[in-house]
């Protein structure tokens, strides 16, 4: 019988994220946005975050957090990325005389409301997207597959969850070969790690976490990988000849199967043993993908980010669940 103790560092709740020449690390109250400018110092942005559960105690319940966290997740990414462009130097970039106007126009329309609006709208269309390809497409396409070899309609959903699964592994493949996005997976590597000697209680140094694994059991890749092979065993229990039905269940059913996917990727980060080992593999796999040994000023970049969180709360704490952020203050390392 597998051994159910609490893993000791699970409680420190501190998770992140790799964005353009730096890494975003977040605590309870706040997240912490370090990147490395083209004069090649560190810049770093701190800012307060509320989590939802706190206003609206009934988005804590389980299943119902995972929702919010996988939203307010995008929300924030697209906020930091975008702003770590910015800091980066890379959005100088100019533009013609008409869209000049047009960005005139949006900006005297909206106001300072404008970059939040483009941001929720991406996020909308980012997760259209993602419902398209990893949860409808392969709908179709593993009807067909089913259909053209005569399978049982009961084993259909199975046949779809493994043309799912090699979907999305052939897509994280195809994005790991861009030149821009080898460097974000160093910097995945580096908050890692990081993040592995945080939860070690070994000091913050290069030295120290560059001996970390750049592997971690509550990364959002894992997260994406339950998603993928918890939506095959609850489509495999999901019966109907009729395709549109299946293609309305397989969205209807996106903010379950994310919510049972966020409880078990919370369970695992909180336990260590023989069963978590199995449950956590698979995702653990794919990192090998998503995440790439960092160098030393990709490290530096991560450890800032984390001590800025370090400095304004308490080392223990629960999973972060971000809500908004406030306005940022920036710092110069």
């Amino acid at each position: 019988m597998p051994d159910n103790k609490k893993c000791p560092v699970g409680g420190k709740g501190i998770g992140g994220q790799a964005v353009i020449e730096g890494v975003m690390m977040m605590g309870k109250t706040e997240y912490a946005l370090a990147v490395r400018t083209p004069d090649k110092k560190i810049a770093v942005e701190k800012v307060p975050i509320t989590p939802a559960a706190q206003k609206h105690p009934i988005l804590g319940f389980p299943i119902i957090r995972g929702v919010v966290s996988f939203v307010n997740s995008l929300v924030i990414g697209m906020k930091v990325i975008s702003k770590s462009a910015e800091l980066a130097g890379l959005d100088d970039l100019e533009v013609d005389e008409e869209g000049g106007k047009f960005d005139k126009w949006l900006v005297d329309k909206f106001g300072d409301k404008l970059s939040d609006y483009i941001i929720y709208f991406s996020v909308v269309i980012a997760i259209i997207f993602s419902v398209a390809i990893f949860m409808v497409l392969p709908t179709f396409i593993g009807g067909w597959i089913s259909t053209g070899i005569g399978i049982s309609p009961r084993l259909r959903g199975g046949i779809e969850g493994i043309v799912r699964i090699l979907i999305f592994i052939g897509y994280i493949i195809l994005t790991a070969q861009m030149k821009d996005i080898k460097r974000v997976f160093m910097y995945h590597g580096a908050e890692h790690k990081t993040i592995n000697c945080f939860e070690s209680d070994e000091e913050l140094t290069v030295e120290n976490v560059r001996r970390h694994t750049r592997l971690h059991k509550r990364c959002g890749t894992s997260f994406l990988m339950f998603v993928m092979i918890v939506s095959m065993v609850v489509f495999f229990m999901i019966n109907t000849d009729v395709l549109y039905l299946r293609v309305i269940s397989r969205i209807l059913l996106v903010p379950v199967i994310a919510g049972i996917s966020y409880e078990i990727i919370r369970w695992a980060g909180r336990h260590d043993n023989l069963l978590v080992k199995v449950v956590s593999a698979p995702g653990l796999a794919l990192q090998l993908i998503t995440t790439s040994e960092p160098d030393d000023d990709m490290i530096e970049c991560a450890i800032a980010s984390l001590k800025a969180v370090l400095e304004d709360e308490p080392e223990e704490g629960t999973d972060p669940e971000p809500q908004v952020e406030m306005e940022p203050k920036e710092e110069a390392v």
